[in-house]
């Protein structure tokens, strides 16, 4: 079993979330007392946010990709960004370490095209609904990727750091998010990505009238499938 390296605590939220679903996930597939082996870093999410608001992503790559080298060192075999806002600084985190970074928009893009699906929403924080480095991504796969208008975008990103990042879950907040969701269907949308780590603590399937992606358990289950994959010899 390969050990898992998380780049956690953005926010913590969902990266118990992470945890708990390697755990299960490990379980479920090997039985008895087995669990996960991995290693955590988890940041100040406050350092990171406030970095993200000014602009200041090279700054944000550098603090996460020194986290990155201390779980290469740490004996990590593979790397998660437990977030997808800060996928923005894949690259540089990735160039960090000589351990592959498991990327959380491929693993999505995948589990949409299993699907047999092309065009969807895209739900997530303001920098990853309107910038390209997660809507390209999914586009190098061949998607077509929905956002909600202006009034929509805002009432998910408000939702996702005045709430979900907080552990604060609002039948009021779904209800919301429902409404973009149905917004996005009646534009076309064939199902949707549940683009931010944290929305998966308000939606599930039975809140969206199509499919819907839960980034984190799609990325745990790439990670479990890598961590339990036979060693090449």
């Amino acid at each position: 079993m390969r050990t898992i390296g998380l780049l956690g605590g953005m926010s913590w939220e969902s990266t118990a979330e992470y945890y708990r679903l390697l755990n299960e996930l490990t379980r479920e597939r090997l039985g008895g007392l087995h669990s996960s082996k991995c290693v955590l870093y988890s940041v100040d999410f406050a350092e990171i946010e406030r970095l993200q608001v000014e602009g200041r992503w090279d700054d944000a790559a550098g603090i996460l990709a020194e986290a990155a080298k201390a779980l290469e060192a740490a004996g990590a075999d593979l790397l998660l960004i437990c977030t997808n806002t800060m996928h923005k600084v894949a690259d540089q985190v990735a160039a960090a370490t000589s351990v592959p970074l498991l990327h959380l928009a491929d693993t999505t893009a995948e589990a949409v095209r299993a699907h047999g699906l092309r065009r969807i929403g895209l739900l997530g924080t303001a920098f990853t609904m309107e910038q390209d480095f997660y809507r390209g991504r999914l586009a190098h796969h061949g998607l077509d990727v929905l956002v909600p208008d202006a009034a929509g975008r805002s009432t998910v990103h408000k939702v996702i750091y005045d709430e979900l990042c907080l552990g604060i879950v609002r039948e009021e907040s779904r209800a919301s998010f429902q409404a973009v969701i149905d917004d996005l269907v009646a534009a076309g949308a064939e199902g949707i990505v549940l683009g931010c780590t944290e929305i998966e603590l308000l939606i599930g399937p039975e809140h969206s009238p199509v499919p819907v992606f839960p980034t984190t358990r799609l990325h745990a289950e790439a990670a479990v499938n890598h961590a339990l994959a036979p060693v090449a010899t």
